[in-house]
């Protein structure tokens, strides 16, 4: 259950870091060194989530087939 939700939440961090600089360039959002520095920290901290996730998930099915 842990590994979805770090894996939705990737995905919505992802997602704000790529929508954020987007608001900026076509003039939506004053470019701000805090909001491009916010965009950049939570596409990349989405990223790890997501690979985290993922881990987690691929390391729990292994571990359950090579017990049956």
């Amino acid at each position: 259950m842990l590994k979805n939700r770090l894996i939705v939440v990737g995905f919505f961090m992802v997602l704000t870091g790529a929508v954020l600089p987007f608001l900026i360039v076509i003039g939506v959002l004053e470019s701000t060194f805090f909001l491009n520095f916010l965009a950049f920290a939570t596409s990349v901290i989405g990223v790890f989530l997501g690979i985290l996730g993922a881990a987690t998930m691929v390391g729990q099915s292994k571990r359950f087939d090579d017990w049956e």
